[in-house]
């Protein structure tokens, strides 16, 4: 390799540029609050259906290496689960999804359509987890809306990423259900055309980024994602997958945050052992 190609590799591996998700600075990451060996806890209102979730998640990440956070809800048999919910991760391209409810927000509070610009932005960000379009409208949109809308949802131990980095944005399960919830039900923050506009591009995601919760899901259920990866010089990648999932009878939506893969691959082979169990499960429930 060239000295001139290596600072071009160099050069594409600080913007983002070979899909690592966002800029990275050279500061240490700070570690998710550490946890006493946590357990999955789930519960539901349909008999039997927590306690095989319970065992079947906990299976699944039985012998896989790494911090796995998980999160999931079921509106049709009022089922959660939860394994370290609150926890703080790197959010990687997991906040576009945010990114994009906050456009939305403030769009609806000024009583104006997306322009041509900004839903072509909105498009590429999410469809493609495109970083320019996003760092693009992160500065539009300016700290203080975003921690608006934050507020607004209910997102409250969610951080914004500082200086420009929005993939260094602080989320956790918690906030990132209290999300999807929004997105995926009617309620004062955003509005019903806003929530279509927002699941609807997260159902056209590029086939080579739909990976992660949609795996395993029943061929019945129409599936909704964002997900996110990034590699930093501490605690290895950061691979990240939220869903929404409708049919067969369920109204359901996961976040899987893992951190300390040893590879992106190897992130996304723990979460989507997550994501089948569950999808298994409640097809059967």
């Amino acid at each position: 390799m060239t000295q001139g190609t290596s600072t071009r590799r160099a050069r594409a591996l600080a913007t983002g540029a070979l899909g690592l998700g966002v800029l990275i600075p050279t500061v240490a990451a700070a570690a998710p609050a550490a946890a006493a060996t946590p357990t999955v806890s789930c519960t539901s209102a349909k008999a039997g259906l927590a306690g095989k979730l319970q065992r079947d998640i906990t299976g699944a990440l039985s012998g896989r290496r790494g911090t796995v956070a998980v999160g999931l809800y079921d509106r049709s048999t009022n089922t959660t689960c939860s394994l370290r919910a609150t926890n703080s991760y790197d959010s990687a391209s997991v906040v576009k999804v945010a990114v994009l409810a906050t456009l939305l927000w403030d769009a609806k509070k000024h009583n104006r359509y997306l322009t041509d610009t900004e839903a072509s932005l909105a498009k590429a960000m999410i469809t493609r987890s495109d970083n320019a379009a996003t760092s693009k409208l992160w500065k539009q949109l300016g700290l203080t809306k975003i921690k608006g809308f934050l507020s607004a949802a209910g997102m409250t131990r969610t951080v914004p990423g500082a200086n420009g980095y929005w993939g260094l944005t602080q989320i956790n399960v918690t906030d990132e259900q209290k999300l999807l919830k929004l997105i995926t039900a009617g309620n004062a923050v955003l509005s019903d055309n806003s929530r279509a506009y927002i699941l609807k591009l997260m159902s056209q995601v590029i086939p080579s980024q739909r990976w992660g919760t949609p795996y395993g899901a029943p061929s019945g259920v129409a599936w909704h994602v964002k997900n996110g990866w990034l590699q930093r010089s501490t605690h290895g990648w950061r691979v990240h997958s939220v869903g929404t999932f409708t049919g067969g009878g369920h109204d359901y939506m996961m976040t899987v945050l893992t951190w300390d893969d040893s590879t992106m691959n190897y992130g996304i082979s723990t979460i989507q052992g997550v994501a089948k169990v569950i999808h298994r499960d409640l097809a059967a429930s």
